[in-house]
C-alpha cells in the first residue's frame, strides 16, 4: 500500500517545461539490416534524403537550451519513395531510439544530434 501511495505522489508532482532550442538540421544514422552497413547523414529542414527505397524528411530538430550536446529530438516523416503511405511520422529521441521507432523490415533510422552551425 505504501508503494502505491509513493507512486501516486510522484505522479501528482508538478512537471516543469524544459527550454529547448530549435535548429534547421540534424544528423541521422541509417542501418541497412541486410548488409549491416550503417551510414550517418545530414538533413536540413524540409529536405528529402533517400535511404535505400525510403524518403526521409525532417521538419524540426530540438535540443535542451544551452546544451547542444544534450538529448536531441527530431520530427521526421518517412515513407517509401513513390508512395504516399507514411511508415513513420513523429518525434524520434536520440537517447531513446526504441521509444518511437521506424518499423521497417530492412532499415533502421535514428537521430544522432542536431546541427548547431
Amino acid at each position: 500500500m505504501r508503494k502505491i501511495l509513493i507512486m501516486l505522489a510522484l505522479l501528482a508532482a508538478p512537471v516543469h517545461a524544459q527550454q529547448v532550442t530549435s535548429t534547421d538540421g540534424a544528423v541521422l544514422r541509417a542501418l541497412d539490416k541486410i548488409s549491416g552497413e550503417a551510414k550517418d547523414f545530414e538533413i536540413r529542414r524540409g529536405e528529402i534524403v533517400r535511404v535505400g527505397n525510403l524518403a526521409v524528411q525532417m521538419t524540426d530538430c530540438r535540443f535542451p537550451a544551452g546544451n547542444p550536446a544534450g538529448d536531441a529530438f527530431a520530427e521526421l516523416e518517412i515513407a517509401e519513395f513513390g508512395s504516399e503511405n507514411r511508415l513513420f511520422s513523429g518525434w524520434m529521441i536520440a537517447s531513446s531510439p526504441a521509444l518511437s521507432a521506424l518499423e521497417h523490415p530492412r532499415y533502421d533510422i535514428w537521430v544522432i544530434r542536431c546541427i548547431t552551425s
